[in-house]
């Protein structure tokens, strides 16, 4: 299975094996995509990678969230974007845009003072509580997006992805613990909803129907189930989940967690088979009520549980990262070998402001 091609949103993609986005810290202080990510895209493409997916790429300049993050805001990232996906396009590999605003995770500064967020819910990592959005903002930022989804296509990506996951703006309607309005962005599930439901809508004006949007979507904000604080959670998730693939969205990638619910979104030590794909009842929770791709992201490791998951019905496609970090030709490792493991260690050295990179010291 693994190996074999599957089709999204009329992209035909060569194999199941995808890489999750991350941040490279890669980009120039504007936004600006360097020769460096185009070099990084290429090598995973060289090396197989049968779905490349970018990171984050943020749609206004007051929704960045780290230093280096590469932007899609403006027509001038067009261009060299161009050069990035030329460069992957030599090969059968399909490369895919994540975008994105910070939402109560944006990066503060001078020029950009506050966060804003669905409500004005303080997010507790930082102690910093966001403005809430106007309804002007709201209809600002569906805007922001649908104009990132048109450059996107002309910049030759061959789909976006809506980063809906991880404490980010989109993430934050989605959530119950960060969404307390009371207008048609909030409330119910299906109002919460609503603004990626608008951003899909008003993209669809821009691009047309045949050009694929995907997403990722948080399954849980990964609060102890004890916890008394209304959070996001299964099977809430399905049903965004539903209402996603009922409006267009072509596939989904399954993860979950936010920093303030205190476990990380990284898990380290991932050190044996039992703890790889954390998040897979969630996936396969999915995956039933949906007729779409889902793929799925969390400490995958080994071919073994590759084909697991696969097998089992847990998803169609497996997501890693930090292993293609470590190893950039892992896909043709794995391809090669009857049961190959990757040797990341799960030590999270990797994030690597300098530009990410491996920084585990096998040999001590």
């Amino acid at each position: 299975m693994l190996f074999k091609t599957i089709e999204c949103g009329g992209m035909e993609i060569p194999n199941r094996l995808v890489r999750s986005a991350t941040h490279e810290w890669m980009a120039e202080p504007d936004g600006t995509p360097t020769e460096r990510l185009g070099d990084l895209y290429e090598e995973l493409a060289k090396n197989e990678v049968g779905l490349i997916i970018t990171g984050y790429a943020y749609v206004n300049p007051k929704g960045k969230s780290d230093h280096l993050q590469q932007g899609i805001y403006d027509d001038k990232f067009i261009e060299p974007y161009k050069n990035i996906t030329s460069k992957v396009h030599k090969y059968p590999s399909k490369i895919v845009l994540q975008i994105v605003h910070g939402g109560r995770q944006t990066m503060i500064t001078v020029e950009s003072p506050f966060a804003f967020a669905p409500s004005a819910v303080t997010e507790a990592t930082r102690g910093m509580t966001p403005e809430e959005m106007t309804e002007k903002e709201v209809l600002e930022t569906i805007e922001d997006f649908a104009q990132a989804i048109r450059r996107a296509k002309e910049a030759g990506f061959d789909a976006v992805q809506l980063h809906c996951a991880h404490g980010f703006l989109l993430s934050n309607f989605i959530s119950p613990y960060s969404n307390r309005r009371r207008d048609r962005w909030g409330g119910s599930t299906e109002k919460r909803t609503q603004v990626i439901v608008d951003i899909i809508k008003r993209a669809r004006e821009l691009v047309g129907d045949d050009y694929p949007i995907t997403t990722k979507l948080n399954a849980s904000d990964g609060f102890p189930k004890n916890t008394k604080k209304k959070s996001l959670d299964a099977p809430e998730s399905v049903e965004i989940a539903k209402i996603l693939a009922d409006n267009g969205i072509c596939a989904i990638e399954v993860s979950a967690g936010i920093a303030e619910a205190g476990q990380e979104l990284f898990w380290k030590n991932i050190d044996s088979e039992e703890k790889e794909a954390y998040y897979r009842e969630y996936s396969r929770m999915i995956k039933e009520a949906v007729d779409i791709p889902v793929m799925l992201v969390g400490g995958i490791r080994s071919k073994k549980v590759m084909e697991m998951l696969l097998d089992e019905d847990y998803a169609d496609m497996v997501s890693v990262c930090r292993p293609l970090i470590c190893e950039t030709d892992l896909a043709l490792k794995i391809k090669n070998s009857e049961n190959y493991v990757a040797k990341c260690v799960s030590c999270n050295l990797c994030s690597d402001k300098t530009g990410i990179k491996c920084n585990y010291d096998f040999d001590e």
